[in-house]
């Protein structure tokens, strides 16, 4: 009986060995998959952590040294006997500047960052997370390398090397947000865009267009949302995230809550994000010289049915600034095989109404110009297939085919100040494309190829409304009155090599062939001297990199390639009041514009603690799309919803350049506690036969300094966001740089002091406080018609399932 007994025992015990696991997570006590077990003797790779991050580790010797690696993480080595010490938990530390880091806006395939001549800025889902920011266009502002200008709160134009709006590339999930309507001027669709079911949001600087075409001419931000889990086992895997968050500043609110359900083969994940903004509250403090500026004296209200000017007895509080949105996500995956999987993505985003701030300040002859003045409700649905297959054939070892489906509504309404008749102008828009990726390993080479295609169709009405009868009657369109469409059609390819351990080869190539048509069928309010356009432009572009590490410390890029932007719908036909007193016509004799753009990066690593990195780059700009002087009908003025307007249009500049340079800092100065700094600096200038003109969407030096601390379940970051005067002669004199929202000597510098900090109750829960704008400066960025806010306190309270 006692031989049983103790071979029962003996049993029992083998079998706690054999299914010992170890738990891997982050300082969030979060789970961490694909981390790499390797035998520190052998250097062999023993095992990877599924998607609850544990691992089997039965097998393992006492006195055997094991390595734990991720490309997020900082390397951790034990022994089994120290992993018994630690109750078989280990929490791995984010490595904030790894080169092994993957990344896949380069080349729409997984990648090392450090075999990428372009610069990338890669923001993980940790770091969205730790930024506890409510809009995207508030995690770019505070990326510390993007500037981002606002016309009103529900917005955000994100400017990368002085390139904005068409001429910087919004990607989701492999599929181009641009469209045919997106304008030249500030674009505020980003914010449709949910930071609170991002996985990652990559940012490439500089030209993109081999891999992505037109509009590619700052960058691309490729954002990526995160995918249902699949289960390691035959057990369900269920994961939820919730938050609950509060904002003083717009004494606003929001609240989250996303579930993934997989099983071996098929998974599920759903998301849903609310927010609510009130009015946004601008600093109290401001310097002595700007005296009132940003002041909200008063606001249009209603009185007994009648548009009344009524006093603010609040100038900080900047009615008419408030909105609320809410955004859905549903991916379903199914795994057919190791080799195949199949995804659904379907999104949608919905917002109330948005008051345009900028024209409700606005006044005339000492009255409000505007009773009204909003953009509706902003919807953006997307729907997508992709099919990805890893079987490697002669041809492909990866192939990625995504078809999507994206339909876009967005208006404009106005009514003049104690006027009846209200302008109503809405776009709707029908979005289809293809993709098809695919990559192929051969030895020293990564080829990877593909085809793109894209079509637009445009459909533009209007109407104005007389609000007390409700009677409606014809009203100019934004855009043709007859519908306009374009398309696109590309190839391209890229390839890699890797010469030896220290030098690599970047390559690529891609034509392009886009066409546009619009017709103008509506002469009733211009007779335009023109009844239809069309265009069809092609290009080639291509980029050459070499990337050249002398030591394993040191990293040293030189890049030269080129950009293509075809004009769109928005640039060719548009007909829209810029800024009181100026109105855009048609122009239909635009020219693709181009850019060459060359740079230069090296970055080091002091100690293996201090990396510091610098780029500068310069661009020769081609045919530059530009806001400029114009006629109509040989006026240089005409009469427009009652108001003498000079005529600009957009045109091609013959020619502009723009050089600046990068910087960045990062110092591990122990392991709790890391500083990071960037700086941004940019030049441009339009040339001219006369004299050299400066060009708009330019922004001030600016740039982020901080310093972090991350001590088990605690972490904070004081940090300071800071930019440069610009003065009024950097003004472009007729473009999109919102001279009339600025003082008479241009934008202000401005700097705001800022701490979050967290902690992490348990893996469960945690809680986020910030206080951002401590000293509740007053201040404005660049080209912005909306203060920015005062003195911020956030609370959030974060729980995962």
């Amino acid at each position: 009986m006692k031989g049983i007994i103790f071979l029962l025992i003996c049993l029992f015990t083998i079998s706690i060995v054999h299914s010992q696991e170890l738990i891997i997570t982050d300082q969030q006590l979060q789970p961490i998959s694909q981390v790499i077990m390797y035998s520190a003797s052998s250097k062999k790779a023993l095992a990877f952590t599924n998607e609850q991050g544990t691992l089997d580790i039965s097998g393992l010797k006492m006195d055997e040294v094991v390595y734990f690696a991720h490309p997020n993480y900082l390397t951790f080595n034990s022994t089994l006997e120290q992993l018994k010490a630690l109750n078989y938990r280990i929490v791995l530390q984010e490595n904030t500047n790894s080169l092994d880091e993957i990344v896949v806006s380069a080349s729409k395939f997984k990648e090392k960052k450090k075999d990428v001549a372009q610069k990338i800025q890669v923001i993980r889902s940790s770091e969205l997370q730790n930024m506890n920011q409510t809009s995207t266009a508030d995690v770019l502002a505070n990326s510390g390398n993007i500037l981002v200008q606002k016309s009103q709160l529900g917005g955000g134009s994100p400017i990368i090397r002085g390139f904005e709006t068409n001429k910087v590339l919004i990607v989701v999930d492999g599929i181009r947000m641009n469209n045919a309507i997106y304008r030249g001027g500030h674009l505020q669709n980003v914010i449709t865009l949910d930071n609170a079911i991002m996985d990652r949001v990559e940012i490439v600087y500089g030209p993109g267009s081999v891999v992505y075409g037109s509009d590619a001419l700052g960058g691309v931000m490729y954002f990526a949302t995160k995918n249902p889990l699949l289960s390691s086992n035959e057990k369900t895997l269920v994961k939820a995230n919730a938050y609950a968050r509060y904002f003083s500043a717009a004494n606003g609110y929001s609240g989250h809550a996303d579930v993934s359900v997989g099983g071996k083969r098929f998974g599920s994940l759903t998301s849903f994000t609310y927010s609510n903004f009130g009015d946004l509250r601008q600093g109290a403090n401001r310097e002595p010289f700007v005296g009132n500026f940003g002041s909200r004296p008063w606001y249009v209200g209603q009185i007994n049915g009648m548009d009344s000017m009524i006093m603010n007895a609040d100038t900080n509080l900047q009615v008419g600034s408030g909105y609320s949105q809410y955004d859905l996500l549903q991916k379903f995956l199914f795994q057919q095989n190791n080799h195949l999987k199949h995804s659904i993505n379907i999104q949608f985003s919905n917002s109330s109404k948005i008051d345009r701030y900028d024209r409700l300040v606005q006044l005339s002859a000492g009255k409000p110009r505007f009773g009204e003045w909003y953009y509706g409700p902003q919807k953006r649905l997307l729907t997508a297939y992709t099919l990805e297959e890893t079987k490697s054939t002669p041809v492909y070892d990866h192939l990625r085919l995504i078809v999507g489906y994206q339909q876009i509504e967005e208006s404009r309404i106005d009514r003049r100040y104690q006027k009846v008749d209200q302008n109503n102008r809405i776009e709707r828009l029908d979005i289809l494309t293809i993709n098809l990726d695919l990559e192929k390993k051969k030895g020293k080479h990564e080829i990877r190829y593909g085809a793109e295609s894209w079509y637009n169709k445009v459909n533009s009405t209007a109407f104005s409304k007389n609000i007390q009868t409700g009677v409606e009657s014809p009203l100019d369109t934004r855009y043709a009155s007859g519908g306009a469409s374009m398309y696109s059609v590309a190839v391209y390819a890229t390839h890699t090599l890797e010469i030896s351990d220290k030098l690599i080869l970047n390559d690529g190539l891609r034509f392009s062939n886009v066409g546009l048509a619009a017709k103008f069928t509506d002469t009733t309010f211009f007779n335009f001297p023109f009844k239809d356009a069309k265009q069809n432009n092609s290009a080639l572009n291509g980029n050459l990199g070499i990337i050249y590490m002398p030591t394993t410390d040191c990293r040293v890029t030189a890049l030269v390639s080129t950009g293509f932007r075809a004009p769109n719908v928005d640039d060719l036909s548009k007909v829209f009041e810029s800024t009181a007193g100026s109105l855009v016509v048609p122009n239909t004799e635009l020219k693709p514009e181009y850019t060459y753009n060359g740079e230069l990066g090296i970055s080091n690593r002091f100690g293996g603690w201090l990396t510091l990195g610098a780029t500068g780059y310069y661009t020769l700009y081609r045919n530059a799309l530009t806001t400029q002087d114009f006629t109509f009908n040989g006026q240089d003025s005409i009469l427009y919803e009652g108001t003498m307007s000079k005529v600009i249009a957009t045109t091609n500049a013959r020619k502009a350049y723009l050089y600046g340079l990068e910087m960045n800092l990062q110092a591990q100065v122990n392991a709790h506690v890391s500083v990071y700094a960037t700086y941004n600096y940019t030049y441009a200038r339009i040339v001219t036969d006369s004299t050299a003109i400066p060009l708009d969407h330019i922004p001030p030096a600016f740039g982020k300094m901080g310093v972090q601390l991350k001590n088990k379940k605690l972490g904070a970051d004081l940090f300071m966001n800071y930019s440069a005067w610009k003065r009024i002669a950097d003004y472009n004199p007729s473009g999109e740089d919102n001279q009339a929202y600025a003082l008479a000597e241009g934008m202000p510098s401005w700097y705001t002091v800022n701490l979050r900090v967290s902690y992490q109750f348990n893996k469960y829960l945690g809680v986020q406080v910030a206080c951002e704008n401590i000293l509740d400066r007053n201040y404005r960025v660049f080209a912005s018609n909306i203060s920015a806010p005062g003195r911020n306190f956030i609370l959030t309270l974060r729980g995962s399932f």
